[in-house]
């Protein structure tokens, strides 16, 4: 959407311009202003949105004039440029309309630099920047709307796409052939993958909740069913994973990129369980695509009916009980999706409900009235250089002092092209690592793109309107690709210059090897600047967000086991959500040192599964949590006060972790030994029914407790020694 709407305003922008006999140079100005002022804006309200890009405007023109004032003037104008570059990473801190009005201004006066922008010539461009604001504008509230509502409902579209696709991989795991080398290997790939992709949907859609929802409460409801959904999906991949595996197979597996599991052959299944399994998974699959019935029968409704019965045990196939807790899993999936339609559909077919159905229906419409509103959380801001955004603008000061020396001595003409590589490669970065990585793939797609821009200059030749066509297929190709890989980007962007030397009649094979150079010496310097000035360094950031995400697990586990103890109800969404964040944050703050070139291998693999260790314990965390919230209101789920020893253990052991990457002494050591069934064993020896609220409670703490355990290794706390059994432990499988 944001490739369609940049676009759309480069093309409206030509349009207007073209009939005006504005020249050649003018139409890349317009283009490129267009560009800025659509991608620039990233506010979510409307309102917003139209405020930002008035304020644009005049930011825009004050930019260009500056540009043309100071282009004779070598030293004024480097000056000016390190105090605009400064100003505009320091507007961070202000939020998105300060970030985008930053950019706007830095990006208005590179167009200047490009264009070779004069004081005659303004007027023209005055209008021609005037346009492209207003193409900007016509396309984004007109053309190619965007409101908060829209956003939010082709997320939920999105969700439902992946929940169907990550289903649909679990019916190729179920079909995967062991006798063939590489395809149980793909499916456990994509299985993975389509996990991640489903959870990524999830936390997108989070982060459009507040202003896409009509109210808190619908909000709130919305966010509670999607992670319902997650849960379920997530929890049936473990329980196939199971079916089909040799041994028993941790949540780890699905986290872990290239975890082994001894898949066994499909005939331990059993025939008739495994057809049974096949037929239930793609009937599932069938609610997820359709997820509005139509009025032609009631196919779908019975389909539904019959797989929410497994949750009643009613009509469950015969098998082991590994298979039986696929059924049952299949059953609390459906439910999952009954809820979500009726969050975002609302109630239809209740004509065709089974008593099965209408309980569950109950059920929802129970959680639904004991939701609360959220409750919002300051967040403790930091001052002087210590600010991130005061420290990465004088970050970037430096090095484009550094980027505008140096690039002087390659080109007294193209030195810009340095200072923007040093400016972007700070953008969306918060560690000396993340800049290492992104200079790297800068350089990369820099130099890929130099040969595309060769070869589609000498194809375009004299032809203007076919380079035209081309940039914009370039821009599209640049929002497109920009979330899946910043070298690929970068290909585009590099192309795209070829294209504009290419109208501008300055295209040459140098100009473009020139531009390889630059952003080099732009990436060097941003580098350089990150390491001796003010520096963060990679495992401090990565300390900062591990401990973030131990605090907030410990407040979801902590305040859920309180819950299904008999403690106070609290808004276990909201907590969720704030640990879903943070580990995103931590993904992304490990990502210079699980990325390829990262040169100490023993360090990459330790990072990956200290995060897929974290993503286990959160998934186990999220379901307990959504266990928890049917307390108030379920006659299913009763509270147990025996939980919260079992509760106590985790947190402490949470809180030792956490002080080890504080760098305190940790007060103690961490406690494993007995399992968490048998610390609940009350000297009656009942046996948990598998499938129970109780048996599924007690196997979310069991696999929460040994994934906190199995943190301490390699973050290096001490254990407790073993003691010896004087019984054997209840196990849970």
């Amino acid at each position: 959407m944001a490739g369609l709407r940049t676009v759309g305003a480069i093309l409206l922008a030509l349009a207007v311009l073209a009939p005006l006999g504005t020249s050649v140079t003018h139409l890349v100005a317009g283009a490129m202003t267009a560009m800025v002022a659509t991608f620039a804006i990233q506010e979510k309200e409307v309102r917003g949105q139209a405020i930002t890009l008035a304020l644009g405007l005049p930011v825009a023109l004050a930019a260009i004039s500056l540009g043309a004032l100071l282009n004779s003037r070598v030293v004024a104008g480097d000056v000016f440029f390190i105090v605009l570059i400064f100003g505009a990473v320091y507007c961070r801190r202000f939020g998105d309309r300060g970030t985008a009005l930053g950019l706007i201004g830095f990006q208005v006066y590179f167009v200047s630099l490009f264009v070779s922008a004069s004081t005659s010539a303004l007027p023209t461009l005055y209008l021609t920047l005037t346009i492209a604001f207003a193409s900007s504008a016509v396309v984004r509230f007109a053309v190619v709307p965007e409101t908060p509502e829209r956003t939010l409902a082709r997320l939920r579209e999105a969700f439902r796409a992946r929940l169907a696709q990550l289903i649909a991989h679990q019916i190729e795991l179920l079909d995967a052939d062991t006798d063939s080398g590489e395809g149980p290997e793909k499916v456990l790939d994509d299985l993975r993958r389509s996990t991640a992709r489903l959870h990524e949907a999830a936390l997108m859609i989070q982060g459009r909740l507040d202003e896409g929802s009509r109210d808190a409460a619908a909000a709130a409801l919305l966010q509670r069913r999607v992670a319902d959904a997650e849960i379920a999906a997530e929890r049936l991949g473990v329980l196939l994973l199971n079916a089909r595996s040799a041994e028993r197979v941790e949540t780890l597996t699905l986290h872990l990129p290239s975890a082994p599991v001894p898949l066994s052959r499909r005939g331990r299944i059993g025939p008739d369980a495994g057809t049974a399994l096949r037929r239930d998974l793609r009937a599932l699959h069938l609610l997820v695509v359709r997820l509005v019935p139509d009025d032609r029968g009631t196919a779908l409704p019975y389909v539904r009916n019959r797989l929410l019965g497994y949750r009643e045990e009613q009509g469950l196939p015969q098998g082991s009980p590994a298979i039986q807790d696929c059924f049952r899993a299949i059953g609390e999936a459906a439910r999952a999706i009954l809820g979500l339609r009726l969050a975002t559909d609302g109630a239809q077919d209740e004509e065709y409900d089974s008593p099965e159905v209408m309980r569950s229906r109950e059920e929802f419409e129970a959680e639904e009235i004991s939701i609360s509103g959220e409750a919002a959380e300051a967040a403790e801001d930091q001052t002087g250089l210590r600010r991130p955004t005061t420290r990465a603008a004088v970050q970037v000061s430096v090095g484009s002092a550094l980027a505008i020396v140096g690039g002087e001595f390659l080109s007294t003409q193209r030195w810009y092209w340095a200072v923007l590589t040093c400016w972007v490669v700070f953008l969306n970065t918060a560690s000396t690592g993340e800049i290492m990585v992104k200079g790297y793939r800068r350089l990369v797609g820099t130099v890929l793109g130099v040969v595309a821009g060769v070869a589609l200059a000498g194809a375009v030749g004299n032809h203007t309107w076919a380079a035209f066509a081309l940039v914009v297929l370039c821009v599209f190709g640049m929002f497109f690709t920009a979330p899946l890989s910043y070298a690929m980007m970068s290909f585009f962007v590099t192309a795209m210059l070829g294209l504009l030397y290419t109208l501008l009649n300055t295209y040459s094979l140098d100009v473009l090897v020139l531009r390889i150079e630059e952003t080099a010496l732009g990436a060097a310097c941003g580098i350089i600047a990150a390491v001796l000035v003010l520096p963060v360094r990679t495992s401090h950031r990565t300390d900062e967000e591990l401990g973030t995400v131990l605090g907030r697990l410990r407040d979801v586990v902590s305040a859920a086991v309180s819950q299904l103890s008999g403690g106070p109800a609290v808004d276990l969404v909201d907590l969720a959500r704030d640990l879903d964040t943070a580990l995103d944050d931590l993904r992304s703050s490990t990502k210079p040192l699980t990325h390829p070139i990262a040169p100490l291998r023993a360090r990459r693999q330790t990072a990956r599964y200290i995060v897929a260790l974290l993503e286990t314990c959160a998934y186990h965390a999220r379901s307990l949590a959504a266990t928890a919230e049917l307390v108030p209101s379920s006659k299913s789920v009763a509270a147990d006060a025996r939980l919260a020893l079992a509760g106590r253990r985790i947190t402490h052991n949470i809180d030792l972790i956490a002080a080890q990457v504080r760098d305190e002494e940790p007060d103690g050591v961490i406690e494993s030994g007995s399992s968490i069934a048998s610390m609940l064993d009350s000297g009656r020896h009942e046996v948990l029914r598998t499938g129970s609220v109780a048996f599924r409670v007690l196997r979310h703490l069991q696999r929460l407790d040994e994934g906190i355990v199995g943190l301490a290794r390699p973050l290096g706390v001490p254990l407790a020694a073993p003691e010896s059994a004087s019984e054997p432990e209840r196990r849970l499988p």
